[in-house]
């Protein structure tokens, strides 16, 4: 099933106010943090204030995870004992560097006995989560370890390895195409990190587009306000959709049912431009359906 990633937001659990907004935001998911957005004395607070949140629902259609703390912390036990019962669509993992990392968290959902249903996002943020993107993500193979999909974190990377972010990005565009490359090997999602400078609107409509060509299937963001500027971005154009439906359409015509490549609008068109147009079309349906009223549960 195809679903929408433009965007998803990071909400802290630690704000009663924001989990009750989240409902309401055109995102296409949230993620109600426990880690980077809450202070050690309002974990516990946070964990029940999540809890809450999820039981109620009203979230219509929007995806919505978890991220918990990094494994090397007091608190990733009983952050995934309350999400293991809560039931998010997905639990975000941060600072995952190996195999065993994403097993620890595999095999402590099995442990509790959480639904299946409940997938395992992870995030790239470490240079050895880097270096072990291709490994970590072939676990996408075992479903026992629930991996849908990468998160990828230029800022941690950056304050481990002493990378400088710079405008652009250019210093990190060999690990972005190493970690895409890894996840689409594997099938999996993946997410760009967030623009920390919210009030650089042009800043972030240039890092949007810049992780729609290198083949994000969205970003992850830190306020409201940039939710439409991402939404945007990653739509398909309306002229892209509608060259998408004629391709679909002049292959399925019988003339062309046994050929490899045909001529439209004065161009050679190839069956795999056939398989890029379905994709294209699948998620501008997609996107066309979150704007309906979710059917009530």
């Amino acid at each position: 099933m195809i679903r929408p990633r433009r965007s998803l937001l990071f909400m802290p659990g630690s704000n009663a106010r924001a989990l009750e907004k989240a409902r309401l935001l055109p995102a296409d998911g949230v993620i109600l943090d426990l880690e980077d957005a809450v202070a050690p004395d309002a974990k516990e607070t946070a964990r029940a204030q999540i809890a809450s949140t999820l039981a109620e629902g009203g979230f219509g259609r929007r995806e919505v995870l978890v991220r918990i703390n990094a494994l090397d912390s007091p608190w990733w036990l009983d952050d995934l004992a309350m999400a293991g019962k809560a039931k998010p669509d997905g639990i975000l993992v941060p600072k995952v560097s190996s195999v065993d990392d994403l097993a620890a968290v595999a095999n402590r959902l099995t442990d509790i006995g959480a639904d299946m249903s409940i997938k395992v996002w992870i995030m790239i943020e470490t240079a050895r989560g880097v270096l072990n993107a291709e490994h970590l993500a072939a676990q996408a193979q075992d479903e026992e370890m629930r991996l849908a999909g990468f998160v990828f974190g230029p800022n941690d990377i950056s304050r481990e390895t002493g990378i400088r972010m710079l405008p652009g990005r250019a210093t990190m565009l060999p690990m972005i195409s190493h970690c895409v490359l890894a996840a689409r090997a594997y099938g999996l999602t993946i997410l760009d990190g967030p623009f920390s400078d919210i009030a650089n609107i042009e800043g972030f409509a240039s890092e949007c587009a810049q992780a729609r060509d290198f083949g994000f299937d969205g970003k992850t963001l830190i306020h409201p306000s940039q939710i439409e500027a991402c939404n945007a971005t990653f739509t398909p154009p309306a002229a892209e959709v509608e060259q998408a439906r004629k391709i679909i359409a002049a292959f399925a015509l019988p003339e062309n049912a046994t050929r490899g490549a045909i001529q439209l609008d004065g161009r050679m068109v190839e069956r795999l431009h056939a398989e890029i147009a379905k994709k294209t079309i699948a998620i501008a349906d997609a996107i066309a359906a979150m704007a309906q009223p979710a059917r009530p549960a």
